[in-house]
């Protein structure tokens, strides 16, 4: 099969070759599955270069995310020949073949595209787990979405305003800011433009907001801690910016507020069940037109540098998608 491996870490301009490589075996509860369509996102830019949590055995095939068909059941598998299927794991998407196992894996509705199913799972459970599950958001509730115009940052403005909170997002430049609001945000802004502390202070007439998603870091999270309202709760979801701020604990006990870790990768082994009722959740709101993946640009998979490339120069809104 054609494949995109990594022999050596380092940056994707060096370390890829798009190859041919030894197609996967169906193993038991687990399915091979022809990729139609494969998500591609800021961590596997980290991946590649070795720097992501946890390091893929090399050679490997990098890619999270990946939606196809069926092509080949294991023993005892829940998939059959033939099902649509959309599977997440460390490595394995950006190939025309990728294993899929059961437990991190699911059916794609008959209503979702490959392209949409690709760029939904990981960005909409982040979002969800982070909101609701860490976040613990209540309608009419104030949410900071910081980079509002991300896969993240996209799907949980549009989970936000369906869970009946009200959203601030921060994104950079016009176009960004544009698309946050298309998202649905009720005030979206431009943190180039002077940054977004004092415009949070006045938009939630000094409150500050009470549920913050944190794709960024650094400075970001810094300014953060001065415009989360009393009782807030700051999800870390990354480090997009490349530094990993501290907090000084006494911002934390004045305002009686929490920063809390969200690594949504580590619940599909702790705790499997409640993923798997997510997807269904995220599934019916789906189909409702509640929410509905934001895809940057549909490139061939010859073209996996380019998409990585508008992740790393900031440049892609939403998510950009392998297409086979």
């Amino acid at each position: 099969m054609r494949a995109w491996l990594v022999h050596e870490f380092g940056h994707y301009k060096t370390a890829l070759r798009f190859s041919v490589a030894d197609p996967p075996m169906a193993e038991a509860e687990s399915a091979v599955i022809n990729v139609r369509a494969a998500g591609v996102m800021y961590a596997d830019l980290l991946n590649i270069s070795g720097q992501y949590q946890m390091r893929a055995p090399l050679p490997f095939v990098p890619g999270s995310e990946a939606a196809g068909e069926v092509v080949e059941a294991g023993t005892g598998s829940k998939f059959s020949a033939g099902d649509r299927v959309v599977t997440v794991n460390l490595m394995g998407a950006f190939a025309e073949k990728m294993l899929a196992l059961d437990q991190v894996s699911f059916a794609i509705p008959d209503e979702m595209s490959f392209a949409d199913a690709a760029a939904f799972t990981i960005n909409y459970q982040t979002s969800y787990f982070g909101l609701v599950y860490r976040g613990r958001v209540q309608p009419g509730e104030w949410v900071l979405v910081h980079g509002g115009a991300g896969g993240v940052g996209t799907a949980s403005i549009q989970l936000a305003k369906a869970l009946g909170a009200k959203v601030i997002a921060t994104a950079g430049g016009p176009e960004k800011v544009a698309l946050c609001k298309q998202c649905g945000a009720d005030h979206a802004i431009d943190y180039r433009a002077g940054g977004f502390l004092n415009a949070v202070k006045d938009i939630t007439e000094g409150n500050g907001a009470d549920v913050v998603i944190d794709p960024v870091g650094g400075d970001v999270f810094d300014a953060t801690t001065k415009c989360v309202a009393f009782g807030g709760r700051i999800v870390i979801v990354g480090f997009a910016a490349g530094r990993i701020p501290t907090i000084a604990a006494n911002r934390l006990l004045l305002k009686n507020c929490s920063a809390v870790g969200l690594f949504w990768g580590a619940y599909q082994t702790r705790d499997p069940e409640l993923v798997a009722k997510t997807q269904q959740l995220l599934y019916d709101m789906y189909g409702d037109g509640k929410i509905k993946p934001v895809i940057h640009r549909e490139y061939a998979i010859e073209s996996l540098p380019d998409a990585l490339e508008s992740i790393e120069l900031r440049t892609c809104l939403g998510k950009p998608v392998l297409i086979l």
